[in-house]
């Protein structure tokens, strides 16, 4: 199956660069250059993931994301930016965006990504089967396909790594997730600086789950995670 790819991006020259590579890969692109017509290839072509730079003429990506959602459109989201503060990437995920690249990137890096996100959104209709429906735990409710989790207090939209821990999370229910599994599965390896993230993301997890009094998330230290409801 060769994948559509929307790619949005304001410079001619990188967007041809990435454009042949993506293509090279094996993807179909089409290549917008300023917002406005990101949204127009986006309604004529129903792409299967988009490739979103930021700052673009007409409409910012971050306002094509969201005019994407209203849509109710599933598909997959990456920015790719120069922006690098942590307020520009909470913005990025709040839009809708499932993931999120500094530049300059690797064009594999990218590439990594996107088969990432492509392969959870699957949209085939065996793929779109019961495996996608919501999974609800205590008083809460986790669309993996979307990447949103539902708390009695609010909607979080997670990112790609919240995403991943808390299905792992789920599947390890009620019993100890030794700390080299999310590692070794989402991060590639357990080295110090990944543990450190790791630890960062679980406590954002921590803080959406403390909504739900029936839900517990529990660091056992040295050893791993527990998911109790």
């Amino acid at each position: 199956m060769k994948y559509k790819v929307l790619y949005a991006e304001d410079e001619p020259t990188l967007a041809q660069i990435i454009s042949d590579g993506l293509k090279s890969s094996g993807y179909e692109v089409q290549v917008a250059f300023d917002g406005q017509q990101a949204l127009q290839l986006f309604e004529s072509s129903q792409p299967d993931i988009c490739v979103l730079d930021i700052m673009m003429p007409l409409k910012d990506g971050y306002t094509v994301a969201e005019d994407i959602r209203k849509q109710k459109s599933s598909v997959p989201i990456i920015f790719l930016s120069a922006k690098s503060l942590a307020e520009d990437v909470i913005k990025g995920f709040k839009s809708g965006g499932n993931d999120y690249l500094r530049k300059p990137f690797n064009m594999g890096e990218l590439l990594v990504r996107m088969e990432a996100l492509l392969h959870r959104f699957d949209s085939s209709d065996e793929a779109r089967g019961a495996s996608q429906m919501p999974v609800r735990f205590g008083r809460c409710e986790f669309d993996t396909l979307i990447q949103q989790l539902k708390t009695p207090l609010g909607t979080y939209a997670l990112s790609y790594k919240e995403t991943a821990l808390l299905e792992l999370l789920l599947q390890n229910r009620n019993t100890l997730m030794p700390r080299q599994v999310p590692l070794l599965k989402i991060w590639g390896d357990d080295t110090f600086y990944n543990a450190r993230s790791m630890d960062v993301f679980m406590s954002h997890l921590r803080k959406m789950l403390k909504d739900d009094e029936s839900v517990q998330l529990m660091s056992i230290r040295g050893a791993g995670y527990k998911l109790i409801f």
